[in-house]
């Protein structure tokens, strides 16, 4: 019987040291996986605060152009926006999330424009049994569209009065003689900006 014990004593001191391994092996992965899912919340944030920059640049260049002769038409299909502050709002909102840009540059994705982010985490994985990952950075990437959401008539005049008809029917008519400052609907009404599948 005693003999027994001591020959059972190595294989629990074993089955003890498996176990802790696959432990620290499974803290580890989970660590990675905490990064890399923080990495994708920073990169989505970025692209798509990037893409609402852009699409805040429509809402006042189609304000603007109005009754203005310049053709609002162009800035309501979301074909006039320059992208001047996007990397600087993809920026900004990456930072928020404690990553930095490391990549970033216009998109379309079905025909629509957009804006693609990847990051880097300002922090690491951290220490783990895996070597290396005390100095590992999670690095993800998105891309996020505008989609002008309203429908135009083709034989719209800039310089008369137009009705154009949004998504889930929504109305809205436009008189360049009779416009003021404020009047459009909620930016979210005339373009959606979403993350691209």
């Amino acid at each position: 019987m005693h003999t027994d014990r001591g020959q059972t004593l190595p294989i629990y001191i074993w089955l003890t040291g498996v176990l802790l391994f696959v432990a620290f092996a499974f803290f580890a992965f989970a660590q990675a996986a905490s990064a890399r899912n923080g990495a994708q919340s920073a990169a989505d944030a970025a692209a798509l605060a990037a893409a609402q920059d852009a699409r805040d640049e429509l809402m006042d260049g189609f304000e603007l152009s109005i009754g203005t002769g310049d053709g609002w038409q162009d800035w309501l299909t979301g074909d006039k926006f320059t992208g001047a502050g996007a990397r600087s709002a993809a920026e900004s909102l990456a930072a928020d999330n404690d990553a930095a840009v490391i990549g970033f540059g216009p998109a379309e994705v079905n025909g629509f424009p957009g804006f693609w982010a990847k990051i880097e985490t300002t922090y690491t994985v951290g220490d783990s049994i895996i070597p290396g990952t005390e100095s590992k950075h999670a690095k993800a990437e998105a891309t996020a569209i505008i989609k002008p959401r309203c429908d135009i008539p083709p034989s719209a005049d800039p310089e008369k009065p137009v009705e154009f008809t949004c998504d889930g029917g929504e109305s809205f008519e436009i008189d360049p003689d009779d416009f003021e400052l404020g009047d459009l609907p909620d930016a979210s009404a005339l373009f959606s900006v979403h993350l691209a599948d």
